[in-house]
């Protein structure tokens, strides 16, 4: 099964911008959609962008504008482009992907936007 590995969290300041990135082990072509997922302390884990295969995007309202989702079938990496970030944002990042066969997790990058 192909695993994925997150990468790219740490601390900034309220405005500045991370760029996160999602490994996987083998091939994403499979994957018919891709995404980035996040969960704060006490609440349940949200949806901010994923991409399918045909290259459509959607994000969540809350961070339109500000984040950009984007991948790379042939380097089999996923990137979540942050930019303008609020102390909101803080919470735990997920990558996750879905193929006709399986539903994968990243293990998650802590992203903490505070001054």
């Amino acid at each position: 099964q192909v695993q994925f590995v997150e990468s790219g969290g740490g601390l900034v300041q309220p405005g500045g911008s991370l760029r996160l990135s999602c490994v996987a082990s083998g091939s994403i072509s499979s994957f018919y959609n891709m995404g980035w997922y996040r969960q704060a302390p006490g609440k349940q884990r949200e949806l901010v962008a994923a991409v399918n295969s045909g290259g459509t995007i959607n994000y969540a309202d809350s961070v339109k504008g500000r984040f950009t989702i984007s991948r790379d079938n042939a380097k089999n990496t996923m990137y979540l482009q942050m930019n303008m970030l609020r102390p909101e944002d803080t919470a735990v990042y997920y990558c996750n992907g879905r193929s006709p066969s399986a539903i994968s997790w990243g293990q998650g990058t802590q992203v903490t936007v505070s001054s």
